[in-house]
């Protein structure tokens, strides 16, 4: 048993030290700094695709491990650089999140040579609040800053009453909640164009804290623009699964990344 327990922990910590990781500051305030980890895909000589991670947590905290560190790493062992970002939370000042993101997907871009990322296949993936700051990244910010890929787990995506997540809804407004104007604005149903990148939606049917047709109405918005895109939808799971080994669908949903990932031509094994 000894030597059975001493092999696992070789394991591990051989594959702990395979994913160096690189931590950078962002941005900074009174209150908060936006901080973005970088996991390198061990032993690529090419570039590889890069994929930028933003956590759930309602806009008011973050899932760091099993939406953040956690996904970052199973990213990193298939070959694909992954940066987990800790982004400010926007306390009512709507533009923080968005500003984080912007800020770390054009870091990685600009240092594709260094970290050798094929900076056309830099994407985004994000879960739950988090999915709804990946949708923002995907139709509110500026061209160059664009994801050229989205990966969406159980998204928030529209913040009108009938469908939103309040808590999340209310963090990123604040005093802005009741403005019809503003709400809109972050429906991102609404936002989709021509530039939204191909999008791949993953959740569970069950799901009773952010419904279902989220993503079911910002799927359809991407059919609508012609987007190439996929959702699936899990009987059962409820929400904030990430990438929990408890989760019934867990291998599922890994195999049908890499294959939506290899379809698109982005990820090769």
């Amino acid at each position: 048993m000894r030597a059975i327990i001493l092999a696992l922990f070789w394991v591990v910590a051989t594959a702990l030290q395979a994913q160096e990781v690189e931590r950078i500051t962002l941005a900074k305030d009174a209150t908060d700094e936006a901080i973005l980890h970088i996991y390198k895909p061990a032993g690529k000589a090419e570039r590889t695709p890069a994929v930028l991670i933003c956590p759930g947590g309602g806009y008011r905290g973050l899932a760091l491990d099993r939406e953040g560190h956690d996904m970052a790493k199973w990213y990193a062992s298939n070959g694909i650089l992954a940066a987990v970002l800790e982004y400010r939370m926007p306390q009512g000042r709507n533009e923080v999140p968005l500003s984080d993101a912007e800020k770390a997907i054009a870091l990685m871009r600009a240092n594709g040579e260094r970290w050798k990322i094929d900076t056309g296949k830099v994407g985004v993936v994000g879960s739950s609040a988090g999915g709804h700051l990946a949708a923002s990244l995907s139709t509110l910010a500026a061209d160059e800053n664009r994801p050229d890929f989205a990966i969406l787990y159980y998204p928030v995506i529209s913040l009108e009453d009938d469908l939103a997540h309040q808590g999340s809804k209310h963090n990123l407004l604040g005093e802005k909640a009741g403005d019809a104007e503003m709400v809109r604005h972050y429906s991102l149903q609404y936002q989709v164009d021509d530039k939204t990148p191909r999008t791949l939606l993953l959740l569970s049917d069950d799901d009773k804290v952010v419904p279902p047709m989220n993503s079911i109405r910002y799927y359809s918005a991407l059919k609508e623009h012609g987007i190439p895109a996929s959702l699936y939808l899990f009987p059962k799971g409820g929400h904030g699964w990430g990438i929990k080994y408890d989760f019934a669908y867990y291998q599922e949903v890994k195999d049908l990344i890499l294959k939506w990932l290899a379809q698109a031509e982005i990820w090769t094994r």
